[in-house]
Parts: structure tokens; sequence; C-alpha cells
């Protein structure tokens, strides 16, 4: 039995040709077409540094600050720019991790 985890990259890249197929055909405009890749798309994962980098150089904000905006602990925050943690973003996180990294904050607030 595949794993729920295959099923949904199944699914996400069904649903990306899907859409790219309407695309094709002009049933699905340029703008709309971006957004579904932009979800279907998985998030890259995210090394400490890399963490570090967002939240200082793209968000300039302190820990406590980008957790909340976030919407995860400090320590989440924490343990995602900490190396020996070993502990990455994923799911919703990453993919708000992904979103402020390609257009920066304003793209979550606006």
């Amino acid at each position: 039995m595949p794993s729920r985890k295959t099923n949904e990259t199944r699914m996400l890249r069904e649903l990306l040709e899907t859409a790219e197929d309407l695309g094709a055909y002009g049933v699905v405009s340029k703008a709309s077409l971006s957004k579904v890749k932009a979800l279907c798309v998985q998030p890259p994962v995210y090394t400490p540094e890399r963490v570090v980098a967002i939240r200082t150089t793209i968000a300039r904000m302190s820990q406590a600050v980008f957790a909340s905006f976030l919407n995860v602990s400090v320590s989440t925050v924490q343990k995602w720019e900490s190396p020996a943690a070993d502990k990455h973003p994923s799911g919703a996180a990453a993919k708000l991790l992904q979103l402020v990294e390609a257009r920066g904050v304003e793209a979550l607030i606006a």
C-alpha cells in the first residue's frame, strides 16, 4: 500500500499536469497556472544556515517575531537554526519560508 506522502506527491503532480493542460487550451489563465504551480511544487529542504539567512536578511526579524509570523514557537525556530538539532521546516512552515524567500515578507502580509 502506497504511503500517504507518495499519494500526496502523485496527486499534486496530477493536479499540476491537469492545470498545465487546461492552460494550454486557454481554460486556465497564466496567473492561475502560476498559483497552482506554486502550490504544487514541493518546497526545498531548509538548512539551518538558510533559515537564519531568510530570517535575518530577508525578513529582518528576531526569532520571536519570525516565529509568531510563521505561527510556530520560538523553540521551533531555534531548532531549525541549530545544526545540532537536526530539525528542518516542513509542511506549511516550509511553504511559507519558500514564499518569504522568493517574494519577501510582503507576500504574506498583502
